[in-house]
């Protein structure tokens, strides 16, 4: 079953595409069926900048318990660095 709960937040940050890197100010998560990943449902992240048209983008899609590791990962890395280095 598709819940359709899609999550749209704006980002810094820059993506590495086909063409090279390029700057990131669009994020979009959703769970969902993957378009390629070996799985029934996954987490599915778009990071895109529109303005660089249908090329700059970057998705990644994981399963439940990878996108919870993910974001474990994620808190526990800033958790980690001084207060001063991530204002």
């Amino acid at each position: 079953m598709c819940t359709y709960n899609t999550e749209n937040i704006a980002i810094t940050g820059s993506g590495k595409g086909a063409n090279g890197w390029f700057s990131l100010s669009d994020a979009t998560v959703y769970f969902d069926h993957p378009v390629h990943a070996m799985a029934e449902h996954t987490l599915n992240i778009d990071f895109r900048n529109p303005a660089g048209g249908p090329s700059a983008r970057v998705a990644v899609e994981l399963t439940a318990e990878s996108a919870r590791a993910l974001a474990a990962a994620i808190e526990a890395a800033l958790a980690s660095v001084p207060a001063a280095l991530v204002s």
